[in-house]
C-alpha cells in the first residue's frame, strides 16, 4: 500500500529531516520526493511504502500533523488510491 504525502508552509530548516524522522520510526520508506522553495515559500510531495507501517494508518497521520505543527507546515497524508480518485479528470 502506498500513501501520498503533502507538507506545505514557510521554509525553515529541518523540514525534511523532520517529515522524514516521523516517517522511519513508522517503519515507512520514502519512494519519491519532490520538493520546492518559491521566495520563502516551501511545498513538498512524498510518495511512500506503508507495507512496513509499524502503526495504525490514523497514528501515522497524527504523528505527521503534530510534527507539521511543531515545524509550522500544514501536512496531510492520503492513501493512494484515494488521493488517484479525488483527482480523476
Amino acid at each position: 500500500m502506498r500513501a501520498v504525502i503533502t507538507v506545505i508552509g514557510y521554509d525553515r530548516v529541518g523540514l525534511i529531516a523532520g517529515i522524514s524522522a516521523v516517517l522511519a520510526e513508522s517503519n515507512v520508506n520514502i519512494l519519491d520526493i519532490s520538493q520546492t522553495t518559491m521566495q520563502d515559500l516551501f511545498t513538498m510531495m512524498m510518495l511512500v511504502d506503508l507495507d512496513g507501517l509499524n502503526i495504525d494508518f490514523s497514528e501515522l497521520k497524527d504523528r505527521l500533523e503534530n510534527k507539521g505543527k511543531e515545524l509550522g507546515v500544514d501536512v496531510r497524508i492520503q492513501r493512494e488510491e484515494i488521493f488517484k480518485s479525488m483527482h480523476r479528470i
